[in-house]
């Protein structure tokens, strides 16, 4: 792929590529985002690990052009000019996949039939039921820390509860979800355990599919399994594998993030007195400006074009930088950080490989409940530590909480779950 070109004599020298990875993404993503526009514009050059190029989208308008283009910008890995410099055990494999046959790396009409498939299995879960079934996890999860008036918000409530309802509603059995959330973690954090992360959820996805093809029930995986697309169990288990991968993290960041703004902004105090008419507001906020899908991988140049001012060859990869467009100085004008109920956010991505909408609103189910139940089970809820001292995970992928350390009044199980 190409570089920044040459400054004119006399201009100082233009600042390399940066590096997607490292504590600024922990630490101040936010300056970082800003200080890689100002040095680069609205197309960035990055290097993955390895010192593998790549190319981060950061501007509003310029995903928003990537993302409406599938066929310039494909979705096809194989497209790839980097495919040689790449091995075996390179850690951002389960993130930047190749030959893999799920719906993340399908384009054209198939792409079409398979999201549909995707997204008439979870329609046609019960909203009440899924509704239910996050009360009940939650509560259940509760119960198991409410009297000892402190806990982890992130290790004991929000990094099992997202995954906890959606293996129920796949339909695995009610104690697969809590052996499912390491491996996703490991996945989805691109470090060294992320292969066998990926191997464990695939083995899990397989025996589900086989389970359900001799006990076919109401549930997300007989559906997908009875759709009249002909998708082989090899197809579906992968669908599977993106779902519950996307569907988990994110949505526990969502929360936990939430959590720490209404812990931590007096705007949103209101909602831990007992109240809930900010817990939508405050989601909404997090969306726009400490969302949990950070930067996404990611989109292939079918041809050369331009994008941003760059030149862009054939088989380069772009990165979908969402939080950094979100952020756009030249769409965010106002600099406003309380955002309403303005939904323009590109946090579930945008066109036709953005997040399915049902995905989306199983997702806003989960974290709301979550968020509800915990704020009336516990409605003293505060801060351990100064506010200062939480912190991120190293992940430039998807932004959340190591902890959110909280002391409560103890209150008594409810038990019955």
């Amino acid at each position: 792929m190409t570089q920044p070109p040459a400054p004119p004599a006399g201009c100082p020298v233009p600042h390399g590529p940066a590096p997607l990875s490292g504590p600024r993404f922990q630490t101040e993503p936010t300056r970082l985002y800003r200080e890689m526009r100002r040095d680069h514009g609205a197309v960035a050059p990055v290097v993955l690990d390895g010192d593998v190029p790549a190319w981060l989208v950061l501007g509003y308008r310029e995903l928003h052009q990537l993302t409406n283009d599938p066929v310039l910008f494909s979705r096809d890995s194989d497209l790839w000019n980097q495919w040689d410099r790449i091995p075996d055990d390179w850690p951002l494999l389960p993130m930047i996949g190749r030959k893999q046959p799920s719906i993340l790396y399908t384009v054209g009409p198939r792409h079409t039939e398979r999201a549909a498939m995707i997204s008439n299995a979870l329609e046609a879960v019960d909203p009440f039921a899924l509704k239910r079934y996050a009360e009940d996890f939650a509560d259940t999860l509760i119960d198991r820390f409410c009297s000892k008036g402190e806990t982890d918000i992130i290790a004991d409530y929000a990094m099992l509860l997202p995954a906890l309802v959606l293996a129920k509603i796949y339909g695995f059995g009610s104690d697969t979800g809590y052996a499912l959330v390491g491996s996703i973690n490991d996945m989805i954090d691109g470090r060294e355990r992320a292969l066998a992360g990926q191997q464990h959820l695939a083995s899990s996805m397989a025996q589900l599919l086989v389970d359900k093809n001799a006990e076919p029930a109401d549930d997300v995986a007989t559906r997908m399994l009875a759709d009249p697309g002909g998708f082989t169990d090899e197809e579906i288990a992968q669908d599977l594998m993106v779902m519950m991968a996307a569907g988990h993290q994110p949505t526990a960041d969502w929360m936990g993030n939430s959590l720490r703004l209404m812990l931590t902004d007096d705007r949103f105090a209101a909602s831990l007195s007992g109240g809930r008419h900010s817990v939508a507001e405050a989601m909404n906020e997090v969306l726009w400006e400490d969302t949990p899908t950070q930067n996404v991988a990611g989109r292939w140049a079918s041809r050369d074009t331009h994008l941003g001012g760059r030149h862009i060859q054939a088989g380069d990869l772009l990165l979908l930088g969402i939080a950094a467009a979100n952020g756009d100085p030249q769409v965010r004008t106002d600099g406003s950080s309380l955002t309403g109920g303005n939904n323009a956010f590109l946090s579930f991505g945008h066109g036709e490989h953005r997040c399915p909408f049902p995905a989306q609103e199983t997702a806003e189910v989960i974290a709301r409940t979550g968020i509800e139940v915990l704020l009336d089970r516990l409605p003293d809820l505060d801060l351990a530590v100064p506010a200062e001292q939480l912190t991120r995970r190293p992940s430039p992928w998807l932004r959340g909480l190591t902890d959110l350390p909280v002391t409560f009044t103890p209150t008594p199980a409810l038990g019955g779950h």
